[in-house]
C-alpha cells in the first residue's frame, strides 16, 4: 500500500521512526517532510501535501503527526476527498476506518510513545472499512455536502 506521511518539528523524531516501521512493512511511503529538524517549521506545507496524495491516489492512505495530533487532523480535513481521524487509542485507530472510512489518520507524538503511535498505524492501515449501510450513508451525506455546499436533509 501507499502510504503518505508528513509531520512537523513536534512529529518529526516519530515520522522518521513510522517511515522506516511501513518500510519495514513493505509499504510504499511518500515522505511528505520535513526533511530535516526545524523546531520553528509550520505544519500545513507538510501536512496538506500528504492529504493531497492521498486524494489523488485512490487506494493510498496516509498518516499525519504533530505535539497533538488537532492541527494536522484539521489540516489534513480542508483537502476535498480526505476523511482524517485524530486516534488517541487503539479503539479510535481501528473505528476511524471501520465506521468512517477515514483516509489519513492523525497522531499526536507528545501524546504516545512510539510503540503506541505504531499500533495506531498499524490498525488503522489493517482495519477495513465494514461497509455498513448506516456509516455509508453517513458518508455520502458529507461527501455530497463537500461537493455541493448544501445541508442534507433534517429527518
Amino acid at each position: 500500500m501507499r502510504v503518505y506521511i508528513g509531520s512537523d518539528h513536534a512529529g518529526f523524531e516519530l515520522k522518521n521512526h513510522l517511515v522506516a516501521w511501513l518500510k519495514e512493512q513493505h509499504h510504499e511511503v511518500v515522505d511528505c517532510g520535513p526533511a530535516g529538524f526545524d523546531p520553528e517549521d509550520d505544519y500545513p506545507p507538510f501536512v496538506l501535501r500528504a492529504a493531497m496524495g492521498v486524494a489523488e491516489d485512490p487506494g493510498s492512505l496516509g498518516v499525519v503527526i504533530g505535539g497533538s495530533g488537532n492541527g494536522e487532523q484539521i489540516a489534513a480535513n480542508k483537502v476535498p476527498g480526505i476523511r482524517a481521524a485524530l486516534a488517541w487509542n487503539e479503539d479510535t485507530a481501528k473505528l476511524s476506518r471501520e465506521h468512517n472510512d477515514a483516509n489519513v489518520i492523525s497522531v499526536g507524538a507528545r501524546m504516545h510513545p512510539a510503540e503506541q503511535a505504531t499500533r495506531f498505524v498499524e490498525l488503522f492501515l489493517t482495519t477495513e472499512f465494514s461497509g455498513a449501510e448506516r456509516h455509508a450513508r453517513r458518508i455520502a451525506m458529507l461527501t455530497d455536502y463537500e461537493a455541493s455546499g448544501e445541508l442534507p436533509p433534517l429527518p
